[in-house]
């Protein structure tokens, strides 16, 4: 089962997730795109990815706007290597 990250761990994974942050015992960030077709795009890619990893996000879509929470819910909604795992592969598809 996987373990909470130390706030420490938190911090130094964030340094290679830019626009990401801690928040509410979650990493977060709100990506923005040109039009709701890309911002939809995006969404099914990420879905992709978290299928593969059996990891899904809380998000939300507002047009062009989608908002990402990620923590693990099995160890108590606490941020896990699979939440920093998942962003890195999220911030890659939005590039």
């Amino acid at each position: 089962m996987a373990q909470p990250l130390a706030p420490a761990e938190i911090q130094a994974a964030l340094a290679a997730l830019p626009g990401w942050a801690f928040e509410r015992d979650a990493l977060a960030k709100t990506f923005q795109f040109k039009t709701f077709r890309e911002a939809m795009g995006f969404m099914v890619r990420a879905a992709f990815e978290a299928e593969a990893m059996n990891h899904h996000p809380e998000w939300t879509n507002v047009y062009n706007r989608v908002a990402v929470r990620l923590n693990t819910h099995d160890v108590g909604g606490k941020v896990t290597a699979k939440d920093v795992e998942l962003a890195g592969r999220i911030e890659k598809i939005s590039r």
